[in-house]
């Protein structure tokens, strides 16, 4: 089979430890703090009020406007408060919930139909984003203005460590495929892709042996092992050959993006009408004495997470929250695990990069590197200038923030940093 891919781009150490690891339940703590903002856009309406009692499953936040997204408890128990508590991109509203340790459970109502619209009300209802790390509304991706003729599931997977979408690829293949399918039904498309990479070789064969015994209509995709294969314009582009222009949605070249995991959820929410409050989770690194995969229910603490994994090591110096290459640096893990939480890294000294930045020595690695094509030296040079219009003029807006200019940097320039910075500028002063 041919393998595909894009141009430019790194190829840092796979680091997979834990791809062999089976998904394990993580005990839920006795209270869970809800983030009312798991996805993007407007965060979700508070629905309880202190003293209520819930079950796993119950409405604690309404979506409040096209792009937001509903919220449940993920245990049942007392609402004991609400409180704003910080996440690693800022702070938001929590629901305190008070597990009893019952676990009784509030199911969605039972699906009369499969056609576009009744898919497209349980993925709303349901709560589903992209769980890839975006969190983009589900509902809102899959209602193009335009037609679409082609959509992708992004099993690339490519940041090191992470492996929770390749298990619930081997585990559960047919969860997984039927959940796609369902997504592609909202698209009017009755056939799919599945861009995996070549690194993942048993959970390519279980697709292509279980969607031919569904009589599901996907196609396996082999991409080449490089990162970032799984950013969005990327796979786009290994998968069809296609270019997202600058300013445009994949949906205006009629293209359409979606998650194992959110696929996986969606199968959940249809078949076993239970809304989003739990998800798949790698907890790795050389910092953390017995890393997995774990099933997680939203609002556990981070802590809670690398507790059931034997704690940290005295040997670990960093943590962050996603992949080494897009992830968030941690001051603490007293954040709550959300929809979009898909790894929780704790690193060792030899892992982490900790060396000081030097001054830019222009050496145009970082430019050789960008899967954007852009200069990732000069939006870095003058966001530190204070000179956010030139570095838009250089393609701040366009960055995917993949870090693949802060890994080549051989001056270790934080570029990333940079680029969040501008975009934050950006926007403040819209410019």
């Amino acid at each position: 089979m041919e393998i595909r891919t894009f141009k430019k781009g790194i190829h840092p150490p796979h680091n997979k430890r834990t791809d062999g690891a089976e998904l394990t339940e993580c005990p839920a703590p006795d209270t869970v703090y809800i983030p009312l903002a798991q996805h993007i856009g407007k965060p979700a309406a508070l629905c309880v009020a202190v003293g209520d009692t819930v079950k796993a499953g119950t409405l604690v936040g309404k979506a409040d406007g096209f792009v937001s997204a509903n919220v449940f408890s993920s245990v049942s128990g007392t609402v004991r408060a609400v409180l704003r508590r910080k996440t690693p991109t800022g702070g938001c509203d929590h629901v305190v919930i008070e597990n009893d340790g019952r676990y009784e459970s509030e199911s969605l109502p039972q699906m009369t139909s499969r056609d576009r619209d009744a898919l497209l009300s349980r993925i709303k209802d349901a709560g589903l984003v992209g769980m890839g790390g975006a969190g983009f509304p589900t509902h809102v991706k899959f209602s193009p203005k335009n037609p679409v003729d082609t959509f992708i599931i992004n099993a690339a997977e490519c940041e090191p460590y992470i492996t929770c979408d390749y298990r619930l690829l081997v585990e559960h293949t047919e969860s997984v495929l039927t959940g796609a399918k369902y997504l592609a039904l909202t698209l009017g498309l009755d056939r799919f892709y599945i861009g995996i990479e070549d690194n993942k070789p048993e959970a390519a064969k279980a697709i292509c042996a279980v969607a031919a015994r569904l009589g599901i209509n996907a196609t396996a995709v082999l991409l080449k092992s490089k990162y970032p294969q799984g950013a969005e314009k990327q796979l786009i582009y290994a998968v069809t050959k296609r270019k997202v222009p600058e300013g445009k949605l994949p949906a205006d070249i009629g293209a359409v993006v979606g998650n194992v995991h959110t696929a996986y959820a969606l199968f959940d929410a249809v078949e076993n009408n239970t809304p989003l409050y739990r998800r798949a989770l790698t907890v790795c690194g050389g910092g953390v004495r017995n890393g997995g995969n774990l099933w997680v229910r939203t609002g556990t603490l981070y802590g809670d997470c690398v507790r059931f994994c034997g704690g940290p090591k005295d040997n670990c110096v960093k943590q962050i929250s996603g992949g080494p290459m897009m992830g968030f640096a941690l001051d603490s893990l007293d954040y709550a695990v959300t929809k979009t939480t898909g790894s929780l890294l704790l690193l060792s000294d030899s892992e982490a990069n900790t060396v000081q930045p030097s001054a830019c020595i222009n050496c145009g690695r970082c430019a050789r590197a960008c899967p954007m094509n852009l200069m990732p030296m000069y939006i870095d040079a003058y966001t530190l200038r204070g000179d956010y219009a030139t570095a838009k003029r250089y393609g701040a807006a366009n960055c995917i923030e993949c870090g693949c200019c802060a890994y080549t940097c051989p001056a270790k320039r934080p570029i990333v940093q940079s680029v969040r910075l501008c975009k934050k500028k950006i926007r403040e002063m819209g410019l």
